[in-house]
């Protein structure tokens, strides 16, 4: 893998309701993914058809407090199943002394 992107975001997504015996991966409060862009290991792929949307929204320039939270970059959601509560904060990394995205690294050549 040539990853070349430098990403501009970090996502902590951690379990904070909820029991093993009522998710089909066994995930339980307490549980914590960090990830940036890729799909974390061990995360249930329902979980994150609907993570995905919401790290887009705040890797866009949008936030969160249009839907309502009070927070501009943590929001709570439930998973598909219903079974465990989730909190997501989002954390700017890679950024200049004022705050922009660092710029990416050369494209790989594909010879």
């Amino acid at each position: 893998m040539k990853k070349w992107v430098v990403e501009d975001w970090k996502f902590e997504l951690t379990a904070t309701e909820g029991k093993a015996a009522n998710c089909r991966l066994g995930i339980e409060k307490g549980d914590q993914f960090v990830f940036s862009y890729e799909c974390p290991g061990g995360m249930c792929p329902r979980v994150m058809t609907e993570l995905f949307t919401w790290c887009e929204v705040i890797r866009c320039g949008g936030d969160f407090t249009y839907r309502g939270e009070t927070e501009k970059y943590e929001m709570d959601l439930l998973c598909p199943c219903q079974s465990i509560r989730f909190h997501l904060k989002a954390i700017p990394i890679n950024r200049d002394e004022v705050g922009r995205p660092l710029p990416n690294n050369p494209r790989p050549d594909d010879e």
